[in-house]
């Protein structure tokens, strides 16, 4: 499809990224700062990546968050090396790598499909980077060891990866890229084939994990939660652009535009068009007082967002709404309740077991101390 970012898995083979011992040494950088300068992507008539300017955090944890297809792999495997751009630079450390081998830049990087050397233990599939630097026996026996031991392997490493489970071959690509002493660590949506209490463990212990490691990491999710939770930068991508980029909290809080908003917000957040009207935010049959920021605005139309958290069931602080129940999901300890408002569907996120009847009329409550406010163009209003 022309114009929107895809994958290029099915067009690149994948293999682990280890360092060849024909080549000469990887290059060392004391200085671990990624740039991307006008770095765009094309593929035929198909545009991948737009051109993208982009300073990632140096030595911190950076995260790219978009759906699937929005280019985040692409991204990755420009910035790895493994796909050079069709226009732009990439530096790293200070110097253009843009034409330097893969083989010859330290860094580590693990799909979310599993990729392990079928000949090689657990063991020796985690300690080939080590050896590959010649890494002494002991040293090699003791950074496998604590990386094992932090991913529950220990049992496992005399397996072959033919005998383990999914979970297990995916840890074991995740350990072999943890071993390796990069500079420059690439995470594609590593924890996703694990179960869930791995998983949760890993989000909290990933951030540590490299704090004192002193490499600059990209973690690419398609789950705002997962990005808020390993802190640091966030850069929200849709069809092959970066959107935004900034610390994650306050990308999540202040959203630059519409389409980072969308991007950012787990279920989608509302959008309805509303009516600025002297002091006064109108949207179908309710109002409420216009933030002061917006008073100063011409009358007119604008875009109004809310997050589903902010929706709140009957009895909440906030602006009273009625409208039909329209699905009614309860999930754990939280219940969804999608509902018929100004025109559209809307949806709220309440902790707890709600029971609605599809249908009937329920009553919500809209935090507007919270609401986004937009102009026709999707670019944020102060407010």
């Amino acid at each position: 499809m022309p114009g929107r970012a895809r994958g290029l898995q099915a067009r690149l083979p994948r293999a682990p990224i280890a360092t060849a011992p024909s080549f000469a040494a990887p290059l060392a950088a004391d200085d671990v700062t990624l740039e991307l300068k006008d770095v765009s992507l094309r593929v035929g008539a198909d545009v991948h990546i737009h051109p993208t300017r982009l300073t990632l955090a140096e030595r911190g944890f950076n995260t790219l968050l978009g759906e699937t297809l929005a280019g985040k792999t692409t991204l990755l495997r420009l910035m790895a090396g493994l796909v050079k751009p069709s226009a732009g630079e990439v530096w790293f450390g200070g110097r253009n790598v843009t034409a330097t081998p893969v083989q010859r830049r330290r860094v580590s990087m693990v799909y979310q499909q599993f990729i392990n050397y079928p000949n090689l233990s657990v063991f020796e599939n985690i300690a080939s980077p080590l050896r590959v630097t010649r890494a002494s026996a002991a040293d090699i026996k003791s950074r496998v060891g604590r990386i094992a031991e932090l991913l529950k392997l220990t049992p496992l490493l005399e397996r072959k990866p033919a005998e383990l489970s999914g979970g297990q071959q995916q840890r074991t690509a995740l350990a072999r890229a943890l071993v390796k002493d990069a500079d420059l660590v690439l995470l594609d949506e590593p924890l996703a084939n694990l179960d869930y209490k791995l998983r949760e463990a890993l989000r909290d212990e990933l951030p540590r994990l490299f704090a004192d490691r002193g490499c600059t990491v990209v973690y690419a999710t398609t789950e705002p939660s997962e990005a808020l939770l390993l802190g640091g930068h966030v850069a929200t991508l849709h069809e092959g652009r970066v959107t935004q980029f900034g610390p994650a909290i306050g990308v999540y809080r202040e959203p630059a535009d519409l389409t980072s908003a969308r991007v950012f917000s787990d279920p989608p957040i509302n959008v309805a068009a509303a009516t600025k009207r002297g002091p006064q935010i109108e949207l179908d049959s309710v109002h409420w007082p216009a933030p002061a920021p917006l008073q100063s605005l011409p009358d007119g139309a604008i875009t109004v967002a809310l997050r589903p958290h902010h929706v709140r069931p009957s009895g909440g602080r906030g602006v009273p709404v009625s409208g039909p129940v329209l699905i009614s999901e309860i999930s754990g300890s939280e219940s969804v309740i999608h509902f018929g408002l100004a025109g559209g569907t809307w949806v709220s996120l309440a902790h707890g077991v709600r029971s609605h009847t599809v249908g009937e009329p329920a009553t919500f409550a809209l935090d507007v101390d919270h609401c986004l406010y937009f102009d026709g163009n999707g670019r944020r209003l102060a407010a």
